[in-house]
């Protein structure tokens, strides 16, 4: 089907599905979800939090149309209390998730060299390097072990605060605020005023860097702010988002590692021939439903028609992502895991404007766990039924809170 170019007389509205959005561990994907793309390719939604009901669209085509059409918005988000997952939101002004173009372009170009080909390349060697201390460490205490403490969490940490330039002293900061601001667990108090104290924090750096010739994000958002190309609001307001979602990795990579652990046999697939390894990542992160529900909504900036349905200008529309990479038109048999999928256009790191920036860094990242974990731990195994591995509660992006592993 495709997207009508004129607008027609609008179907009968879709009733409001309400979708509670539970904690679901393993890799299952959630069951609401896989109803609501059989009962349509528009439908309206009603989450936890926020206030009156929103439009969610499934299919890849239309998802891709709205990520990138500017007849939808993020910047209208931040005087409407949306329907949404998270109990708390209180979006800062000028934040880069909540900015159009041709501010949110002018402000994504300030730290773009850092996340191009060349500058996630340039922190690759060091990457390798953190990830073989911990994977030493790893060895040396021996079985059985907790993956995602030894290994998960603390090398995304490392990784990412590399790129920002935040001293090797401050990441056990950096990550306590980080799981306090993704968490629904904590409270509103604890997670604003975790963020608050990041916040600060790279007000501070970033100030202390103005004029930098540095490559980090915080040293060229330093530049840019020299040069009055951004503001200290906005370019601390994009620190906050890149460093939070720096650590994303840790929860995507447990999920990567919990369903290989519980597929042996793709696992020793991947570990007898490296050469489809990048493939296979590609896969596995269109398969594995990395977050809870769906992300930040856009608002409908005129009346728009998808398949016979009117969106009228201020409704709010979500995409979702996860069920764009189930949709059997573009990626046939879509609940099979397919390692040599061909072409793969998932959108595991989003589309458009909006586009996932860490992306790149992301699947360096998998590349060196994948590698590292499958070449130097022969026999890594679960050390627990898979039923007994915890997936942390209320938390946004799903993932293990541990894993229990023995080689």
């Amino acid at each position: 089907m495709t997207i009508e170019e004129t607008l027609t007389e609008p179907l009968p509205l879709p009733p409001v599905r309400h979708w509670p959005a539970a904690d679901l561990t393993g890799t299952d994907f959630d069951p609401v979800l896989a109803e609501l793309m059989t009962e349509g390719p528009v439908t309206r939604i009603q989450l936890a939090n926020g206030e009156g009901w929103a439009w969610l669209v499934t299919r890849y085509d239309d998802v891709r149309m709205v990520a990138n059409d500017p007849r939808f918005g993020r910047q209208a988000v931040m005087d409407k209390q949306v329907t949404r997952l998270a109990p708390h939101f209180i979006p800062d002004r000028g934040a880069v998730g909540f900015l159009d173009p041709p501010d949110h372009t002018r402000l994504r170009r300030s730290v773009a060299a850092a996340f191009t080909a060349k500058g996630v390349e340039r922190i690759r060697h060091r990457a390798r390097a953190v990830l073989d201390e911990l994977v030493d460490e790893l060895l040396q205490d021996g079985p059985p072990a907790d993956l995602t403490g030894a290994v998960l969490s603390p090398f995304p940490i490392a990784v990412i605060c590399e790129l920002m330039g935040v001293p090797a002293a401050d990441r056990p900061s950096m990550h306590t605020w980080t799981q306090l601001i993704l968490s629904s667990a904590h409270g509103k108090e604890l997670s604003e005023k975790a963020k608050r104290e990041m916040s600060a924090y790279f007000s501070d750096l970033i100030a202390l860097r103005e004029n930098s010739t540095g490559e980090d994000v915080t040293s060229l958002l330093g530049a840019a702010l020299g040069r009055q190309e951004v503001s200290l609001e906005e370019a601390v307001g994009l620190a906050v988002l890149l460093q939070i979602g720096g650590e994303a990795v840790t929860n995507n990579s447990g999920q990567m590692f919990y369903l290989l652990l519980t597929r042996p046999e793709l696992a020793e697939r991947l570990r007898s021939d490296p050469g489809i390894r990048r493939r296979a990542i590609d896969e596995l992160l269109r398969f594995i439903p990395h977050r809870n529900a769906v992300g930040l909504s856009r608002i409908a900036l005129e009346d728009v028609e998808i398949h016979g349905v009117r969106i009228r200008a201020g409704d709010a529309v979500y995409v979702s992502y996860l069920a764009a990479n189930r949709d059997p038109e573009v990626f046939p048999d879509p609940e099979t895991i397919d390692v040599t999928r061909s072409p793969n256009p998932h959108v595991a790191f989003g589309f458009g404007p909006h586009y996932c920036p860490g992306g790149m860094l992301a699947r360096l990242e998998s590349e060196l766990l994948v590698d590292a974990l499958l070449d130097r731990v022969p026999g890594l195994r679960l050390a627990v039924d898979p039923a007994q591995v915890p997936f942390r509660k209320g938390a946004l992006i799903r993932g293990p809170a541990a894993l229990p592993v023995r080689w």
